[in-house]
């Protein structure tokens, strides 16, 4: 277990019931299971209540079942391998159940991204890119979907945004080797953390950059490159990572920096729609 959520079994153990004990046990030695499993299943699997494995969960500090669980999700996340994350998905969720699963598990990362998003560090974000005279956009792995939506929109706004290519570190470095003061570059990464990502956020932080960092955690490894840390939850969906917490801060950084900026996006939006109407490129669909 991970030294928080084992620091509290420990600190509870003394005063546990010979249930709560074996509860423990099967977290100890099964957590890739437990993560997955309803307080129903984990109770019948080791013999106790499902009453019983909700005041185990309270007892060692948590608010309830669905946030002990949350905890042991985050703590192997960086662990399994996408192979062990997709037999995991198989064998806790029956087939039947996989959209409700995964549909709801969504709504539950966007209200939690919601409840504890720093208002004060996304505004410092959005101060600092409003203020920016080139912004550059890393992403790394599955990241690499988000710096692209977000370059594509911040090219509406800006006159230079740079979708840095992360294929190497050599060619991160050398993309950015002209950057410095009044830039600003924006690192996105999940876990699992890419290395470059967090390499290329501390340099830019060393040539003087303003340096954004969009991540899930104070401890990820981009958060001690960043002068400004926005933070999204980002839960597995089997060896899939869910990035609708992170997309949808993406978008209200978008919009927010936009309408700082309105004046001289609106006349950019202009030219673009005059040059899109006279190029054919958006189709036209008329009216029924």
């Amino acid at each position: 277990m991970n030294d928080q959520l084992s620091e509290r079994v420990q600190r509870s153990s003394r005063g546990f019931s010979k249930s709560q004990r074996a509860i423990a046990k099967y977290l100890q030695e099964h957590p890739d299971q437990v993560a997955f499993m309803t307080a129903s299943r984990l109770g019948a699997t080791v013999g106790v209540s499902e009453s019983t494995v909700v005041r185990f969960a309270t007892e060692i500090g948590y608010s309830g079942y669905p946030a002990m669980q949350q905890a042991v999700q985050e703590m192997i996340r960086n662990k399994l391998t996408s192979f062990q994350r997709l037999e995991m998905t198989s064998r806790n969720i029956p087939t039947d159940k996989l959209l409700d699963a995964v549909l709801g598990q969504d709504i539950d990362i966007l209200r939690r991204t919601k409840e504890n998003l720093d208002r004060e560090a996304f505004y410092g974000a959005v101060d600092a890119l409003v203020g920016a005279k080139r912004v550059f956009v890393l992403g790394a792995g599955s990241s690499l979907a988000l710096a692209t939506f977000l370059a594509h929109y911040l090219r509406l706004i800006f006159d230079t945004v740079q979708l840095i290519e992360a294929t190497s570190e050599a060619l991160i470095l050398q993309q950015m080797v002209r950057a410095g003061p009044g830039d600003a570059i924006i690192a996105i990464s999940f876990p699992r953390y890419s290395k470059k990502a967090a390499k290329a956020l501390r340099y830019a932080s060393s040539r003087g950059m303003t340096a954004i960092a969009i991540t899930d955690s104070p401890l990820s490894p981009l958060a001690a490159g960043a002068s400004h840390l926005l933070l999204a939850r980002s839960d597995m969906v089997s060896f899939v990572d869910s990035l609708v917490g992170p997309l949808s801060l993406i978008n209200a950084l978008i919009v927010t920096v936009a309408i700082r900026k309105k004046a001289e996006v609106s006349e950019a939006l202009k030219r673009m729609e005059s040059i899109w109407d006279e190029y054919g490129v958006y189709e036209k669909v008329e009216d029924s």
